[in-house]
């Protein structure tokens, strides 16, 4: 049969013919394997879609975007839970929360459900005593994280999705060579694709001081095609098993200086003292060990604290390996069952339907909604598909806000003065499903106050969008929307 169509050439006709058919049988058979998948039915017609319209272009996107690892179960979780006791744990604490034992502050009752929720979805454990210190930007954040590993003794974890051959890049790495080089044990994992650029001078040089060095799922040959689209877009670090900190910065001067000229990069991060650090480092762990193909618990990376302070914080871990999306339905919760306002501030805001319509209803229903977005933004697809969603929330009543001062990076939630959320997550499909992700969900007055307080000053700083104003923009504006929003669920 090959013959017969490579002697057909000087039929060209016949050729283009046979070309189209199996073009055409491909689609067809590449669409029953989206329909089969059983995604959300707008991203299942968005590549649908996408596929007829460019059939080769849509062939290539799918198989480096789309192809969906869930079933086949990337990450092992079972190992991790029996050596955590995971499951026996969240039983004694669904009992626990039932008979209001960790709840002492009346105010935070009303929580509770939430707390319910990700005990469930992701065998997030409720941590009762626990500091936090909340870091703005870049400047705050690394003055702490550069004093807490120079105080390492025992171990240092650290786990970016970013990591730059820049000025804080090296400032980080030549510290890491010195306390490895005098006994401390220290780990670092980078995402391979977020990092792209890291030189191998770079890790050459971490390793040759005594540094394990390791990147998360390497993107190397269409082999590996079906991990392109789930990254590790955590940022956490780990000192002795005692202090941590979690958030939305990265390893990079930009997050220090900003995109360009007289623009600052807003950001939140946290540092985290007390049974939440216990948390974050078996996250790490899961992450490194999978990396690695090891299985390295040690109890040492789990020692005891002295933090008596009663603060609940639970942290939630999410992927394309979870079989719920937690951080996702955990927003969701939060919108849905608030009392008075729910504050948001987010870089990229694509949300899926569950998410918009909460934010709607909630409006709708007299709740305070607010969303804080970048009035520019470094992804120009990113920034034109969340414009897009501008309209249908003015009408439903939600205020939104343009930040005027710069790049707003922070991932942050606060609902009713008593929850709040900060972490690596945004407020976008590709974090509530396609991400690794690890968000901070804090039941405490004091800190949803002082998150209040840093979000109102930013609010200062924007510039809130007015319906007839906004319905008065280009057109060519308003197409360009359009079509970035019809493909981004494929982002």
């Amino acid at each position: 049969m090959i013959a017969s169509i490579f002697n057909n050439f000087n039929n060209p006709g016949l050729f283009w013919m046979i070309l189209d058919a199996v073009l055409l049988l491909t689609i067809m058979v590449m669409v029953v394997v989206i329909i089969m998948e059983n995604q959300d039915p707008i991203k299942t017609l968005s590549w649908i879609l996408i596929l007829f319209l460019v059939p080769i272009g849509g062939i290539i996107l799918y198989i480096y975007f789309g192809v969906n690892p869930k079933k086949r179960k990337m990450i092992i979780l079972k190992e991790m839970a029996d050596r955590m006791s995971l499951d026996r744990l969240t039983r004694e604490q669904m009992i626990l929360l039932n008979e209001k034992i960790f709840i002492r502050n009346p105010k935070l009752t009303i929580k509770r459900h939430l707390m319910k929720l990700l005990l469930n979805n992701s065998k997030a454990l409720i941590t009762e005593h626990n500091k936090i210190r909340v870091l703005n930007n870049g400047r705050q954040t690394f003055g702490s994280i550069i004093y807490e590993l120079e105080n390492a003794r025992d171990h240092i974890h650290l786990e970016f999705y970013i990591i730059d051959d820049d000025q804080i890049g090296n400032r980080i790495k030549e510290i890491l060579m010195r306390k490895a080089l005098a006994g401390v044990d220290v780990k670092v994992l980078y995402d391979d694709l977020g990092s792209w650029s890291l030189s191998r001078r770079y890790i050459r040089e971490l390793t040759s001081s005594g540094v394990k060095v390791m990147n998360f799922m390497p993107v190397k040959t269409y082999a590996f095609a079906n991990k392109l689209n789930f990254r590790l877009h955590r940022k956490i670090i780990v000192v002795d098993g005692r202090i941590a900190f979690v958030g939305g910065i990265n390893i990079a001067d930009r997050y220090l200086r900003g995109l360009g000229h007289n623009t600052r990069w807003r950001d939140t991060h946290l540092r985290l003292e007390g049974d939440s650090v216990t948390s974050l480092q078996a996250i790490f762990l899961l992450d490194w060990n999978f990396a690695w193909n090891t299985s390295d618990y040690d109890q040492k990376y789990f020692p005891e604290h002295n933090v008596t302070q009663e603060l609940l914080v639970q942290i939630v871990a999410s992927g394309p390996d979870s079989d719920w999306e937690s951080i996702m339905q955990a927003y969701f919760a939060a919108i849905a069952t608030a009392n008075r306002y729910v504050y948001i501030s987010t870089p990229y805001f694509l949300p899926n339907q569950s998410i918009l319509t909460a934010l709607k209803t909630a409006a709708l229903s007299g709740i305070e909604i607010k969303l804080l977005l970048p009035e520019r933004n470094d992804s120009w697809m990113v920034w034109r598909s969340s414009r897009s969603y501008v309209k249908e929330l003015l009408e439903a009543g939600v205020h939104v806000y343009f930040y005027l001062k710069g790049f707003t990076h922070s991932k942050l939630m606060i609902v009713d003065d008593v929850f709040s959320s900060v972490g690596t997550a945004n407020m976008d499909i590709r974090s509530f499903n396609q991400d690794f992700e690890a968000n901070a969900l804090i039941y405490d007055e004091g800190i949803a106050k002082e998150l209040r307080l840093d979000f109102e000053d930013d609010i200062e700083n924007s510039k809130e969008v007015i319906l007839e104003l906004w319905e008065q923009r280009r057109m060519l504006d308003k197409i360009q929307e359009s079509v970035a929003r019809m493909f981004s669920p494929l982002l």
